[in-house]
């Protein structure tokens, strides 16, 4: 166990499985597992005031050095509202309110109390953040992509004492993306699939869940976050694989529904219960469907929608090929003009 000097902490970012390997450190720091886990309170930042942020940091810790509060989604009240929902929503940063004081506050908080504040993206104009960010340690996660994430596969194949080659590499981070909870899920299974060897380019082809469908994903993520050539990479590569451009079509537009479903079922249901009435066995799949919900608000997926009806129509009364027209349509996804 560690003498903490810091007492409070800002997490946030995309990449929510590096900050909750992040926060998880914070409590193994601080002591035994279950007597962390007994002096642990974990609080809703979208509906907490400030008089029960204080009621519960100035309690005293049970049998041990320290007790850590954790607020969840504080700062995403304060950010100001985007057209598509990758920020979290609530209150714009028009004025902090009541919380104007909270860094005066936390300089008075007990020794004994660490505070963590947890969000998801987060702008840096975030009043809260500038505010706090004097007086905290501030880690960001955003979403690994490109370089980074190649390098992060590299190091959690390394760390797990095993080896990869750089084809396996490219591909594992095509079909999988920075969703890094599905990334360590794939790579432990290839580990235990490859024994002594390293990680081949045929491995990953023959193991990653629903090849396929993950290949859908990926050209579903690229599509998202605007990269032309990657979209199109993915494309062809299922091309290659015999796919048919039908199939694809269905499959995008198979994704395209879920998305929507998932948005609609995201208020107040918990993960088993959306995957139960999305009727998806997979929890690979969920999670993903799950994640790039997050990218798209309702617009977004309607006009994405009117692409793909109008796609579906130039096939089949002959105007474009069945390839031209995914080629024309995943074009206009990426670089929307609703």
């Amino acid at each position: 166990m560690i003498e903490y000097e810091q007492m409070l902490y800002i997490l946030y970012g995309q990449d929510d499985f590096s900050l909750n390997q992040a926060l998880e450190k914070i409590k193994a720091d601080l002591g035994d597992r279950e007597t962390v886990a007994t002096n642990t309170t974990d609080l809703d930042g979208q509906h907490l005031t400030l008089g029960e942020l204080r009621n519960k940091c100035g309690a005293a810790p049970f049998l041990s050095s320290h007790r850590l509060v954790i607020v969840d989604g504080l700062l995403g009240r304060f950010e100001e509202k985007q057209s598509k929902p990758r920020s979290a929503k609530g209150k714009t940063g028009a004025g902090l309110g009541e919380w104007e004081g909270l860094d005066s506050y936390i300089r008075q908080i007990p020794e004994t109390t660490v505070l963590v504040l947890v969000d998801g993206e987060v702008k840096g104009k975030n009043p809260l953040l500038k505010k706090l960010s004097p007086i905290a340690e501030v880690m960001a996660f955003p979403l690994l992509r490109g370089k980074d994430l190649k390098a992060w596969v590299k190091q959690r194949v390394k760390g797990e004492g095993g080896d990869i080659t750089p084809q396996a590499v490219n591909l594992l981070t095509e079909l999988i993306g920075g969703d890094l909870w599905a990334m360590d899920g794939e790579i432990q299974k290839l580990l235990l699939y490859s024994q002594e060897r390293p990680i081949s380019e045929d491995d990953v082809r023959q193991l990653v869940s629903c090849i396929q469908e993950a290949s859908i994903f990926a050209l579903v993520d690229a599509v998202a976050e605007g990269r032309t050539e990657l979209a199109q990479r993915i494309l062809h590569r299922l091309y290659d694989e015999g796919v048919p451009p039908p199939y694809i079509l269905v499959m995008i537009t198979r994704q395209f529904r879920l998305i929507a479903q998932a948005r609609d079922l995201g208020q107040g249901l918990s993960r088993l219960q959306i995957q139960g009435r999305l009727g998806l066995k997979q929890s690979y799949v969920v999670d993903k469907t799950l994640s790039q919900a997050k990218l798209y608000d309702f617009e977004g997926v309607r006009w994405a929608y009117d692409k793909l009806l109008e796609t579906d129509l130039a096939i089949k009364t002959g105007k474009y090929s069945d390839k031209l027209a995914l080629e024309l349509l995943v074009a206009e996804l990426v670089c929307p003009n609703p």
